[in-house]
């Protein structure tokens, strides 16, 4: 019998198989899929080496470089390539974003001045967020659109908010929720009473961007990572193709005249073999598989994660001839505002990331689907190969089929943090004290992001591991 039985393979979950062989509390981890790993897939087709799902990890949240560094991967990571630059397309041309951007928001006045991207009354209401008031309810939820629209102005939240912040999330820029998803940017108004402020002080201090960017990878993609993870467990602690159908309370074997009370346990059905119990119990799948999970168990509990909503989203492969793409490729792609078009983003693989494909070759991917086309995935590969060549033929001058092409379906794995996220979570948190070793993690709850996600697993299984190891002292007591 594991202590803790862990329901779901994604980066959570094998981050709190992780932390819990660390701390010395047997594990086992429940995958339904064939594969562990969720929404991080890598592959090497025909010299090309690509990332289906996440290609990155985020410098300024440090959990995912942690990681690697302790499983030895850390000499492994990679930076971007220069030159380190982003695109925005507006009436069909890629403008860079201005120099020293934060998440799309300027910093320094003569980068800004000088981009095309903003028309000058556009300029000049994001100029003013400096003489904006801050906002008097600082406990109040709003969307991200909304929030950047009464700070910046609606030009600002057209061209930055919708396809950058909200883009990330393949959401709806006026219902996530800037409080779950941007908490900087809340401290940032509450602390300072500006962004502009807050991020030019920011700003003043060592960049980033001026050694090694701001974003790290691994040469063969992050299943790297995964596959490293599984690697550092004890043999048998990852099983897949392990479909988990709910959850209960073992019965007590012990009687009534025993002294001491039985720690509480559980019972995790499966579809196929005996049932598996454990002291702890870790969800770690998307919040509606453990709505369903918990249906019969906690019906309030049930209720909460299935409110949570998901979004789908697909990447379309590409690769070419290098002589067959006339733009110059010189960054790391661009993202596509929703009045612009259907496209989500498009990411230059090959320019963004070293030995993503040969030297005559380019690498991209363009991303569909979300709250933008929320039916993107219901259209064939062709379909979608079609779409995306339709849109990028004229923008990048592409001027031959591609030689490779690869779709990446990606069905409700983006969990939408939208307005009263926080507090719903809350309630979800509440429901699970009246059951003692019950866990929840993942993307679906404290934070979407692959580092968020592996810090919030570590967190969970230390949680649990404590619970835990209090349970045993009891017993032997």
């Amino acid at each position: 019998m594991p202590d803790v039985a862990i329901v779901g393979g994604g980066i959570a979950g094998l981050a709190a198989a992780y932390e819990l062989s660390r701390q010395g509390v047997g594990c086992v981890v429940l995958e339904r899929h064939a594969r562990a790993g969720g929404v991080i897939f890598s592959e090497q087709v025909d010299g090309f080496t690509i990332d289906g799902g996440p290609d990155s990890l985020l410098v300024q949240k440090p959990a995912g470089i942690q990681l690697c560094e302790e499983l030895g991967l850390g000499a492994r990571l990679v930076p971007t390539k220069l030159p380190r630059v982003a695109y925005i397309l507006r009436a069909g041309t890629l403008h860079a974003l201005p120099a020293a951007s934060v998440l799309g928001i300027p910093t320094r006045v003569k980068p800004f001045l000088g981009s095309r991207l903003f028309s000058w009354p556009g300029k000049l209401r994001m100029g003013a967020e400096l003489f904006v008031p801050r906002r008097r309810d600082d406990n109040g939820d709003e969307s991200i659109g909304a929030f950047i629209t009464r700070r910046f102005g609606r030009e600002a939240a057209t061209y930055i908010a919708e396809p950058l912040l909200a883009g990330i999330h393949a959401g709806d820029v006026d219902r996530l929720s800037v409080r779950a998803l941007f908490p900087q940017f809340v401290e940032a108004e509450r602390t300072h009473g500006s962004l502009l402020r807050a991020f030019r002080a920011r700003q003043a201090g060592p960049r980033e961007s001026q050694t090694d960017g701001v974003f790290r990878s691994l040469p063969g993609g992050l299943s790297e990572l995964v596959r490293t993870l599984v690697q550092s467990l004890p043999p048998g602690t990852v099983q897949t193709d392990a479909e988990v159908t709910g959850i209960g309370d073992r019965p007590s074997t012990r009687s009534s005249t025993d002294a001491v009370e039985p720690s509480p346990r559980f019972l995790v059905e499966r579809a196929t073999g005996t049932p598996v119990e454990a002291r702890a119990v870790i969800l770690a799948a998307p919040a509606f598989v453990i709505s369903a999970l918990t249906r019969d168990y906690d019906a309030d509990l049930s209720r909460l994660c299935g409110e949570i909503p998901y979004a789908s989203s697909a990447a379309i492969v590409l690769a070419f001839d290098r002589q067959a793409v006339r733009h110059p490729l010189n960054g790391s792609g661009f993202v596509v505002p929703r009045v612009e078009g259907t496209l989500l983003a498009v990411s230059w693989l090959s320019s963004k990331w070293p030995g993503r494909a040969p030297d005559d070759r380019v690498l991209m991917r363009a991303f569909v689907g979300g709250a933008r086309d929320p039916r993107a995935l219901e259209r064939s590969d062709e379909a979608l190969v079609r779409e995306a060549l339709t849109a990028l033929t004229p923008l990048l001058g592409i001027a031959a089929p591609p030689l490779l092409s690869r779709v990446y379906r990606w069905e409700r794995a983006n969990a939408q943090h939208e307005v009263g996220h926080l507090a719903r979570l809350a309630a979800i948190d509440h429901a699970l004290g009246r059951h003692a070793g019950l866990y929840v993690t993942g993307s679906g709850f404290r934070g979407t992001g692959i580092p968020d996600c592996i810090a919030d697993g570590r967190a969970t299984a230390r949680a649990a591991a404590g619970k835990v190891k209090s349970e045993k002292s009891k017993d032997k007591s």
